[in-house]
């Protein structure tokens, strides 16, 4: 499920980028003079900027419901995914267990131990 929503975020937040870059800026009237602006008809009279408005802020609030969304999902704690992982969280943690080796103390369990010549 979380990697759907990730796709998902990624796909809006592309979305957001290419429906940002469509909208004209406050002095794109200048533009009109060179042809462009017959292109704001197809949008209908007012042209395209309440349809992109519009648009925009709709993609802006399922982009960040989405963000708010994926935090929520990454603070849960996720069960182990393994049988591994299982069996980690079940062995139970105990002391070293007394052993005796040869060259040491009866009972005593150590890291370094000693070099035994062959």
């Amino acid at each position: 499920m979380q990697t759907i929503l990730l796709v998902l975020h990624i796909s809006l937040g592309l979305a957001l980028i290419a429906i940002i870059l469509l909208q004209q800026g406050a002095g794109a009237t200048a533009g009109a003079a060179f042809g462009s602006g017959a292109s704001s008809t197809v949008f209908g009279s007012r042209g395209s900027a309440s349809f992109l408005t519009r648009t925009t802020g709709v993609l802006a609030l399922v982009f960040f419901a989405n963000s708010f969304f994926l935090a929520y999902l990454s603070g849960q704690n996720i069960s182990p995914k393994s049988i591994l992982e299982q069996t980690e969280m079940l062995a139970p943690v105990g002391d070293a267990p007394n052993i005796d080796l040869p060259g040491l103390p009866a009972g005593k369990v150590t890291d370094d131990l000693p070099m035994i010549p062959e």
